[in-house]
């Protein structure tokens, strides 16, 4: 899984760069040009993909190495 998020971070660094809609003047529901439009995607794309990152490449082991040196306030000091 961690091949595939590096992948999906490639591929939205490349369509990031949109220069293929940067002098299209089409209007995305009337409103939205579709290069504004596409950004919004790219942006809602990038933060599910953190999500993901975070769920499939966090390493548990520094949690749990943390909270194996954390100090406990049973037996403490105050």
């Amino acid at each position: 899984m961690k091949y595939v998020i590096w992948i999906s971070v490639v591929v939205l660094l490349i369509l990031h760069q949109d220069f293929w809609w940067w002098d299209d003047g089409t209007l995305l529901l009337g409103i939205v040009p579709i290069g504004l439009a596409s950004h919004i995607a790219i942006s809602l794309a990038a933060a599910v993909l953190w999500f993901l990152a975070t769920i499939y490449c966090w390493p548990h082991s520094a949690e749990e190495a943390e909270s194996s040196t954390a100090p406990t306030t049973e037996g403490g000091q105050g």
